[in-house]
């Protein structure tokens, strides 16, 4: 599911009309990118309405699975830090009545605990 690396990038700024630009097919009528956070190929989109996961996948890139999660859907998260030798940090959402959760790695360039953050505070409303 790819390393996330990279950092926020907010409503208002010139990468958030970025995101705008790239990905404003797949926003409904009212809906708004509040967040997004860039990691290498992929990018994660917190909108005001739900989750969205762009994964950038094959050689080439030209194949693209893009994952919609509705916020009442994500029954629990949670993140693993690392340990010093070890700076890479995970994150995990549960959906729905899955057993196994979505994880998702990052290194040590993006901060994990903004990301939870921002999840939190969609799903925890």
């Amino acid at each position: 599911m790819g390393i996330f690396a990279g950092v926020a990038k907010s409503t208002g700024s010139s990468e958030s009309k970025k995101f705008h630009s790239d990905f404003g097919k797949l926003l409904m009528d009212g809906e708004i990118i509040e967040v997004g956070f860039v990691v290498v190929r992929d990018t994660l989109l917190f909108t005001n309405k739900r989750l969205i996961l762009i994964d950038i996948q094959g050689i080439s890139g030209r194949q693209i699975e893009y994952l919609s999660i509705p916020y009442s859907k994500i029954t629990k998260f949670s993140i693993q830090t690392g340990e010093s030798f070890d700076l890479n940090a995970e994150l995990r959402v549960w959906i729905g009545n899955d057993t196994m959760p979505l994880e998702k790695k990052f290194n040590k360039d993006l901060n994990v605990y903004e990301v939870q953050k921002v999840l939190a505070s969609h799903v925890l409303k």
